[in-house]
Parts: structure tokens; sequence; C-alpha cells
């Protein structure tokens, strides 16, 4: 494994065990009695234009597993599979699954690495909010999407907006609330790292393990998918934040988001 792919290991693990309690406590009431939660409209509306009924699922980062148990019970799914790099994580996605009665089962490994047990098993792929950040080699990681997937199978990826890449969030020292749109930084492949934990997660500041992650131009994430026999079929670009950091931005006319279909080519 990758030494940044250890050291995002070892620091998601840490931020998961120092969560707050109500991180993914609202998970099983939800999903017993909504549609589609912890999905945005725009993505639910993808969603249920799939064809769900009786597919396998597959999640990419799948984090506490919410999004997928939430796709297989709405989407009256066959069986969904959820992978994710931290243990503790796909520990408790599992424990979900489990009270829930769901036919999802969550493994833990370094995407990258899975192996040909998944290849052409699902007929929909999912990659959501802050994933793909986290792999230095996107067209690595679209292979690995592209072997796991059907031929003619889905593929739905709605992700923050890369120009978001060229903002200072709140909180860091380029930061200009006059000038919230100013754009500091390259749009095109960088590294950050950091060690300022997951606050969407535990709901305090504290000093965590080191995270790295990389910055991708759309053209990267594009490329990735042709190259590995996977056709775009769909691009939605909003001025609605997804992430957390640029809620103040919403409706400006700034792209904040986006929603990427595509389809991996027949035999």
């Amino acid at each position: 494994m990758e030494q940044y792919i250890e050291g995002n290991k070892a620091a998601w693990e840490e931020a998961f065990e120092n969560r707050d309690a109500s991180w993914g406590a609202d998970i099983p009431e939800r999903i017993r009695t909504e549609e589609y939660p912890f999905f945005n409209e725009e993505t639910k509306s993808v969603l249920k234009n799939l064809h769900t009924e009786g597919a396998v699922i597959g999640q990419f980062c799948c984090n506490n597993g919410r999004e997928l148990l939430s796709l297989v019970k709405s989407g009256r799914a066959k069986k969904g599979v959820g992978f994710d790099i931290a243990e503790n994580q796909v520990a408790f996605a599992n424990e979900k699954a489990e009270e829930l009665r769901l036919p999802c089962t969550f493994e833990a490994v370094n995407i990258y690495d899975i192996d040909d047990r998944y290849r052409e098993q699902f007929d929909i792929v999912l990659i959501t909010i802050g994933v793909l950040c986290w792999f230095r080699d996107l067209n690595r990681f679209f292979a690995v999407a592209a072997k796991c997937m059907k031929p003619g199978a889905s593929i739905v990826i709605n992700e923050q907006h890369p120009c978001t890449n060229m903002l200072a969030a709140e909180g860091e020292e380029l930061f200009d609330p006059e000038h919230r749109t100013a754009c500091p930084y390259s749009y095109f492949v960088h590294e950050w790292t950091s060690n300022e934990g997951m606050y969407y997660m535990t709901q305090k500041r504290y000093r965590s393990k080191t995270f790295t992650d990389y910055t991708h131009p759309l053209s990267e994430i594009i490329s990735g998918m042709c190259s590995n026999g996977i056709v775009v079929t769909g691009l939605q670009e909003f001025d609605r934040d997804i992430s957390g950091g640029f809620g103040a931005l919403d409706h400006s006319g700034f792209p904040l988001s986006m929603i990427i279909q595509g389809r991996k080519t027949e035999r």
C-alpha cells in the first residue's frame, strides 16, 4: 500500500474513533421511513431514472454505508457492496446492514487493490462527494471501477466541482471574506496535506494524523473514465455546495457541484 494511502487509512480510522455521537445515529430511522435519504434532490432524480430494481450496486469509498443502504432499500436492489479503507467504518456499516436486514456487505480495502472477485459484478457503480480527491492516479482508479462494472453498466458520480479547488475556504490563510470567489489556487493537479481532522464527523477540532488528498481538473476525471471504456452519458453542473465548505456561494453563479453519468461500453 502506498504511503499516502496508509496515512489516510490511519487518519480516517482515528476520525471515526472520535466521531460525534450523532454521526450515523439517524441511519436506521431515516432509511426505514424516507425515500432515498442522504441523497440531494438532483442525485435522487438521476438514481430514480436508473434500473435499480434487482440490480447489484457497488459503492467506492462508502464511508459509514448510509448512501448504499439508502439506494439498495429505496431502489429495491438485489445486493449492494461497499468498499472503504477504514476498517472501523466498514464494521459499523455492516452492523447497520444487519440491523436493517438489507442485502448489503461492506469490505475494508484500498480501492486500488479490489481483486478479481468483483470483476464484472456491478450493474451500477456509485461515487459520491469527497471520493476522487483521495486518489493520486484517477486513471488507475477508473480502471478498477471499469473492471468491476458489467458491460453496459452505469456509473453515477456526484462530486464537488473541480472549480472549487481554486477557492480558499474559510479558515485558510488565503481566504478573503470580501472576495469569496477569488481563486488563489491553481485549477490543475496539486497535493494537499492536513492535520486538522474531520470536523463534519467529529464536531470538534483536534490535531489529527495526516490526511493527504489531490485536486483533479475535470479533464482528468473525464479522461480517466474514457480511457477505461466508460462513455460519458451525462454531465450536470450546479451552483450549490455539497461539500460543506462553500455554502455562502450557493446560487451565486459559481460552479460548486456536479453529477457525471457514464456507461461501460459493451464488448
